[in-house]
């Protein structure tokens, strides 16, 4: 666990009084600390961009299609993020953050980042996401919400997603990937989010390269900075990975759901978010677990139940105004539900 590098106890001068010399001092800690916090999430943004041009890249010189690289390096590239953020929060031990930033990812993804999209553009959603995927995205929330609560079920039982927990939802996550590859051919418009300027090898590989270092370097930062600003701000690291991690980590998924939303691409927009909240907990919360037990804190179940309410929500509005639809109105009630939750989130702690 990372400590705050200030314990209110050293002075800049020992003759000045012991009160004064706190503020300056921590004025000077907090802000080098949110600058950096905010430099991380700028290279997480920026890696994550750079990763996927040069691999898109790489992916053209052996031939792979252009849908075949936006199902795979695209998707993969708006979650690299989360990803590296909760591999370097399961090493560290910061296993608070790497939970909150799931979760609240996941919520984001659907509330703010749909709420907006919807707001663009109306967004039509297709039958195998109405039936299969979004299913599956309550499918994913509901089984982290029984591995984390076995003491509902065994009393000496302790609330943690174990190892064998990770391997169980990346098996999960194996039949996702499977399902991906067979509808494949169904998805349309993909092609707009690959890259296209061509880049020669070397470029591609120092893309590649340059990308992963950034992702890793801005996470850590962000990891670090979010659990020194929770210290200073008297806040839980959980509830900071919920708020603060889990939308900076989302900035990618918010470029490719608004950019897809303005083009009318609206299987990419829906699917993309519900794809994300999918890989986000069997693959990155999965791999995380795999690392080090995640144990479960106190509110982790009222942030279960906010994926789940939010992803039954989304389901349900397929079914109103007799479309398969996510008209303006329902954007906006999105955004609002989102909006309280935050409050919410902050007034409790």
């Amino acid at each position: 666990m990372i400590k705050p590098p200030f314990n209110g106890k050293r002075r800049l001068n020992e003759n000045a009084p012991a009160k004064a010399c706190f503020r300056i001092e921590n004025r000077k800690i907090c802000t080098m600390t949110y600058f950096l916090f905010i430099l991380g999430f700028g290279l997480l943004f920026g890696g994550a961009d750079i990763l996927v041009k040069g691999a898109s890249a790489l992916a053209r010189r052996f031939h792979v299609s252009d849908l075949a690289v936006g199902l795979t390096v695209v998707a993969f590239g708006t979650s690299t993020p989360e990803l590296t953020v909760n591999i370097i929060s399961s090493i560290q031990g910061n296993t608070d953050i790497a939970i909150g930033n799931i979760l609240g990812s996941n919520t984001a993804n659907i509330l703010l980042i749909l709420g907006i999209s919807a707001v663009i553009r109306p967004l039509t959603v297709t039958s195998g996401t109405v039936w299969k995927e979004i299913p599956f995205s309550v499918l994913a929330a509901l089984a982290v919400a029984f591995m984390a609560n076995d003491v509902l079920f065994d009393s000496q039982a302790i609330p943690v997603i174990s190892r064998s927990d990770g391997l169980g939802l990346l098996l999960f996550f194996a039949i996702f990937l499977y399902y991906v590859v067979c509808t494949a051919s169904r998805i349309e418009g993909m092609e707009d989010h690959v890259p296209s300027k061509s880049l020669g090898l070397p470029a591609s590989l120092c893309f590649t390269a340059g990308g992963l270092l950034a992702l890793i370097v801005g996470a850590r930062l962000s990891v670090e900075g979010a659990v020194l600003i929770a210290a200073d701000l008297g806040l839980s690291e959980s509830l900071v990975g919920l708020t603060i991690v889990a939308v900076g980590t989302s900035l990618p998924e918010l470029a490719t759901s608004a950019m897809a939303a303005y083009r009318g691409n609206s299987e990419i927009a829906v699917g993309n978010i519900v794809g994300s909240n999918i890989f986000n907990i069997f693959f990155i919360l999965g791999t995380s677990a795999v690392i080090r037990p995640l144990p479960f804190y106190d509110q982790g179940n009222r942030d279960i139940i906010a994926v789940l309410l939010s992803s039954l929500l989304l389901f349900g509005f397929m079914f109103t105004w007799g479309k398969k639809l996510i008209d303006r109105r329902e954007g906006g009630l999105l955004l609002l539900l989102y909006f309280l939750y935050m409050l919410y989130c902050f007034y409790v702690g």
